[in-house]
């Protein structure tokens, strides 16, 4: 699994080169983009609707930024799993309250 932390612009991009480059993905590859459990879901799709953009960017639709809470310029997680060709963006808050959740359990306090 790799990892890379992005800031959506105000069209919903991020920027995600070294995650896109590991996988393979090129401009203009047709992509799905679904959300899943609050994280949204990329896969390649031979008739996707969003296709990686020109300048190694990820589309993040605005009905999957809006059901996953992810605000313009908000950082998120992007988690690309190469042996299954997919990534998945997680939002902050999700993140925040896992690693609160973990730290918690670290020092041995309540959540």
């Amino acid at each position: 699994m790799l990892f890379d932390v992005a800031r959506p612009d105000a069209a919903g991009r991020v920027t995600a080169r070294a995650l896109l480059r590991a996988l393979g993905w090129t401009p203009g590859l047709a992509l799905h983009v679904d959300v899943v459990t609050g994280a949204i879901l990329i896969t390649p799709a031979a008739h996707g609707a969003h296709v990686v953009g020109t300048r190694e960017e990820l589309p993040l639709s605005a009905a999957a930024r809006h059901l996953c809470g992810i605000a313009p310029g908000e950082p998120v997680l992007l988690a690309a799993l190469p042996r299954r060709n997919r990534i998945v963006v997680h939002p902050s808050h999700t993140i925040t309250a896992v690693l609160a959740d973990l730290h918690a359990r670290i020092l041995g306090e309540p959540s």
